[in-house]
């Protein structure tokens, strides 16, 4: 999935003629914290609430403050992970889209980020979660995905993270059963450590944890 399926024009973005009560009006009505500020196709820069809040006078048009604005933004053919990437780290609650010639197209919210996310987690799917603990060396997908085919299931998804505290990797399964045993079984045949297992009934919380987690660790 690349950023411009995933932008909205929904989002105006504000001009230099603009004034800050202007620009924390348009913020609360589309609960977001950033906004875009365009001088016609030209991407000057994003302006926080907390920008705003710090100006002297806000009733003034924006272009008559002295602004060191920040300039974080994605190219509309790059991939979501990258999209992901930039919001977590500059702690955005949106992020700008350009074409190649940094023209502004429009932009992508952190919220629309995570319900797409949601979507390809498969964290709306009935099944259950799988956790297992290894060493790098011994991370094989293939003999992992042939665990779980071999006892009729299919992994809904999959994504590894690496706790700050341990020098081995955790690999969180999606499985499209709420029964595990039969898997488990064969996990523990192979020599799997299995660190923990959630069934249908606690897999959603569990994998919305592990994906904040997640946006923690990109924050880098």
């Amino acid at each position: 999935m690349l950023a411009h399926e995933l932008m909205t024009d929904d989002i105006p973005p504000l001009k230099t003629s603009d004034t800050g009560v202007r620009a924390l009006a348009w913020m609360d009505e589309l609960r977001v914290s950033h906004l875009p500020i365009v001088n016609n196709v030209a991407f000057l820069g994003l302006i926080s609430e907390n920008d705003i809040l710090d100006l002297n006078a806000p009733n003034d048009p924006i272009g008559n403050h002295t602004l060191s604005l920040v300039r974080p933004f994605v190219f509309s053919d790059q991939h979501f992970y990258e999209v992901l990437r930039m919001l977590s780290q500059h702690k955005l609650s949106l992020i700008p889209v350009l074409d190649k010639n940094e023209h502004f197209l429009g932009s992508i919210k952190l919220s629309t980020l995570l319900e797409k996310f949601a979507d390809m987690a498969s964290l709306k799917e009935p099944g259950g979660v799988i956790v297992l603990e290894l060493n790098t060396n011994d991370y094989y997908l293939t003999e992992i995905a042939k665990i779980v085919e071999s006892n009729d299931a299919k992994i809904l998804s999959l994504y590894i993270s690496s706790p700050t505290d341990s020098t081995k990797l955790e690999v969180t399964l999606k499985i499209n059963r709420t029964d595990l045993s039969s898997i488990l079984q064969t996990f523990y045949r192979f020599n799997y450590s299995v660190k923990n297992t959630i069934h249908e009934s606690e897999a959603d919380n569990e994998l919305k944890n592990r994906f904040d987690s997640f946006l923690s660790y990109l924050n880098v």
